[in-house]
């Protein structure tokens, strides 16, 4: 009996003990440190201890509005040091929840002066002794520098963190806007109405509907009859995207002298509003250029659904055919191969080339005489 409570004491101890290591297990969490977003060293630019103070005429990504910046959805920022040689350079970076957050803080943070293009980056910005790039989901500013910095930064651009996924898609909006006649760093994107804002926008900031995911971007143009804005809104879905032109077409000529010769226009989810010193007809105009998606035109009649059918039926049986005969093709080769080759080792060999007397034979054939069978005599045995 003493026995058997002692068995059982021990199977209980050793039941407690396997419960309390499988909380502690499940208790204990491993976490990898965060890869820091700038690296020690780039192309013979290597960290200083301390940043360099950044002076009142060196842009600075610090001096940003922080409220607009806060609707980029900012993650984490880094502010570095880097010398070469005589030279240093302040490198400030910020990384964002996606590549749409980062790209709308880099139109926030560009200066007019600034010259934009493609060269570094996703985008990039160089003037005002500074260059202003984005990388997927990161936006970095390095200063004082110039374009003769660009390749020492791309070096730079391939040490910083890679975004993949739903992260790293580029913004559509911005995209729908024309080219022609641009103002240099004139484009502008915004996520909210403190972006929209600070970036200059038209409209009231406030009644652009940021509760419905709203989209803006403001585009600013140079036109031989004078200046214009172009401002597209892009929402989830054409009827929200309605009410909000309606609303729109009602109000837009009580927003003031600018918008006397206004023109507002919707396509699906984008509504559209030119606003300036350009006429009526030519905001229109402005307008008609814009488009969600590309117009493709065919200058031949399609075929009927019932002709594309055959034609791919006889396509695959032809593809049948041609795969059938190859593969017979090339099963004679191999067999003329094989065979021929098996003959010319024996001739080769002095032995017939069609013979094979040293096979093994099961000699199947009778072996012994063929039985004879004689009809019963007068002696024969009953």
């Amino acid at each position: 009996m003493a026995a058997g409570n002692r068995v059982g004491f021990g199977i209980v101890a050793c039941a407690l003990v396997l419960a309390a290591v499988q909380v502690h297990a499940q208790s204990v969490t491993l976490s990898e440190p965060p890869v820091q977003l700038l690296p020690q060293s780039f192309d013979g630019w290597q960290k200083t201890p301390n940043a360099p103070a950044t002076p009142d005429i060196t842009p600075s990504l610090t001096t940003l509005s922080k409220q607009a910046l806060q609707e980029c959805g900012p993650l984490r920022s880094q502010v570095d040091g880097y010398r070469q040689g005589g030279r240093a350079m302040r490198v400030e970076a910020i990384e964002f929840g996606d590549r749409t957050g980062a790209y709308s803080a880099f139109t926030l943070a560009v200066r007019p002066d600034m010259k934009t293009a493609k060269d570094l980056g996703s985008s990039d910005a160089v003037g005002d002794g500074a260059v202003l790039f984005t990388l997927g989901d990161t936006l970095v500013l390095a200063a004082p520098a110039s374009n003769a910095d660009l390749q020492a930064l791309r070096q730079l651009a391939k040490a910083l963190p890679k975004v993949t996924g739903s992260q790293g898609v580029a913004p559509l909006l911005p995209s729908f806007v024309p080219d022609e006649n641009l103002v240099p760093s004139g484009l502008r994107y915004a996520l909210g109405p403190a972006t929209y804002a600070a970036e200059g926008g038209v409209l009231p900031a406030n009644s652009l509907g940021w509760d419905k995911s709203a989209e803006a971007v403001t585009a600013s143009y140079r036109e031989r009859k004078g200046n214009e804005t172009l401002t597209l809104l892009i929402y989830p879905t054409p009827q929200i995207a309605e009410a909000f032109e309606r609303r729109l077409s009602t109000g837009v000529k009580q927003l003031g002298p600018n918008f006397a010769n206004a023109r507002v226009r919707r396509e699906n989810e984008l509504v559209m509003l030119a606003s300036g010193a350009l006429p009526g007809s030519d905001a229109q105009t402005m307008l008609d250029k814009v488009h969600m998606k590309q117009e493709v035109t065919i200058d031949r009649d399609m075929p009927p659904v019932f002709h594309v059918e055959v034609q791919k039926t006889i396509s695959l049986l032809t593809s049948i055919a041609v795969l059938a005969g190859v593969l017979m093709g090339a099963a004679v080769l191999l067999g003329l191969f094989l065979g021929g080759g098996r003959a010319l080792i024996r001739v080769m060999q002095g032995k017939p080339a069609a013979s094979e007397p040293e096979f093994l034979s099961l000699h199947l054939a009778p072996q012994n005489p063929t039985p004879h069978w004689e009809q019963p005599g007068p002696n024969a045995r009953p």
